[in-house]
């Protein structure tokens, strides 16, 4: 058995297979997956597992660019606002507003893998769009230089950046 991995096999594959630009969905135990979709489900029982728990192991297991998610948590649950920004302080990633319809209706659709948790907490469902690393695709030995938004994140990760939405 490997220690300090991902145990779940449906996730570890999931995760495997994601590219540049794929979308990752991270849902509350209720939220409406499409019926095509790759749906990797850890809700055991109410609470277990938790959206929170999850986004901690993709933080560490998956590069992001964009995390989505609905804008009202900054203003009505501004605990789990302060949660995301945590796990995501340092990860070059932008927040961005995407109402509880969109995620539904826009980017479920589009997702590559969502996985399933077992969260009854209001606004813990997140879309994350899939990322390269800053600064393994632009090294100092290559002659290519970094497109800006590399430039970017790459800053904000040196730089230990605690993401908020832009107004």
């Amino acid at each position: 058995m490997k220690a300090d991995t991902i145990l779940n096999p449906d996730l570890a594959r999931g995760l495997a297979t994601l590219g540049h630009g794929d979308i990752v969905l991270v849902t509350d135990a209720g939220f409406p997956i499409p019926k095509d979709a790759n749906v990797v489900n850890l809700g055991l029982v109410q609470g277990t597992v938790d959206v929170l728990t999850i986004l901690e192991v993709l933080r560490k297991n998956l590069f992001v660019e964009e995390v989505r998610f609905d804008p009202a948590v900054k203003t009505e649950y501004p605990s789990l606002y302060k949660k995301f920004q945590g796990i995501y302080t340092g990860s070059g990633a932008d927040f961005i507003k995407a109402p509880h319809e969109e995620l539904i209706e826009k980017l479920a659709p589009k997702a590559k893998l969502v996985i399933r948790s077992g969260s009854f907490t209001a606004w813990a469902n997140l879309a994350l769009t899939a990322a390269t690393d800053p600064f393994a695709w632009y090294r100092d030995d290559e002659p290519v230089n970094p497109l800006p938004r590399y430039l970017v994140r790459r800053e904000r990760i040196t730089n230990n950046t605690v993401p908020d939405f832009e107004d």
